[in-house]
């Protein structure tokens, strides 16, 4: 069997949302899996992150600005993600957002994985219709939006050779979340219930990991949202 890894996406801005990803998953794992975090600071000091960014001003509030991509990131793991496969080096590695709620066992989504696959994930077909999400950030439209956001790379696999730290650094952020170096061939497909988006996701009667994707229901405007008391109840269970 392949080694396995998860690594959940960390801003300092959402520590409470990062709690809850890491602490859900961590007390459903049936297997001894390791669980760690992405994060910008740690990755920068050691040289594999070097995307330069500034805070401007957009629509009254402040956004974090990718200067190669030119775009707004609402997160700080937006494009550090991409790293995942790099940094786990072995094995099947599952990079999740940190906004996203396990409801399941997470070891079993690496069951039956198709090693001649490069990478993992559920194909969504969203558009958003608004401007801005999670606590007034700027909405950022791009093909094959949130497919990065629950993926599963083949750390082993050639292919995924092709995205390298020069790769990450350098090339703009909407190329990089439609796996630009890959073959859609080499892409697979995972169930939607995988990575449940509220509020976009249809057809799903029983989510196995849910993604707070517009908002976490410790922010303004979303506090009754759908699987909010069951976020509380996490973050209440991680503080005890």
């Amino acid at each position: 069997m392949m080694e396995r890894s998860i690594w959940v996406g960390f801003d300092k801005r959402e520590a409470a949302s990062f709690a809850v990803t890491c602490h859900s998953v961590r007390r459903r794992l049936t297997e001894r899996i390791p669980v760690r975090g992405l994060v910008l600071d740690k990755l920068r000091k050691e040289g594999l992150y070097s995307r330069p960014s500034e805070l401007r001003r957009v629509n009254d509030t402040f956004v974090t600005w990718d200067l190669i991509s030119d775009a707004p990131q609402s997160t700080d793991h937006a494009n550090l993600r991409f790293l995942t496969p790099l940094i786990a080096q072995r094995g099947w590695a599952l990079f999740m957002d940190g906004d996203m709620l396990a409801l399941t066992d997470l070891a079993e989504v690496f069951n039956d994985l198709d090693p001649a696959k490069a990478v993992y994930c559920v194909k969504h077909v969203q558009v958003p219709t608004y401007q801005t999400k999670m606590d007034r950030q700027v909405q950022t439209i791009y093909s094959r939006k949130n497919w990065s956001s629950f993926s599963i790379y083949n750390c082993e696999s050639a292919a995924n050779r092709a995205l390298t730290v020069e790769l990450i650094n350098t090339l703009p952020g909407r190329d990089l979340h439609r796996f630009c170096w890959l073959d859609d061939d080499l892409i697979g497909e995972l169930d939607p219930a995988w990575n449940y988006l509220i509020g976009h996701t249809k057809n799903v009667t029983k989510p196995r990991v849910v993604h707070f994707t517009d908002g976490t229901p410790d922010m303004p405007g979303y506090e009754n949202i759908e699987y909010a008391n069951e976020w509380r109840e996490e973050l209440s269970s991680w503080a005890d």
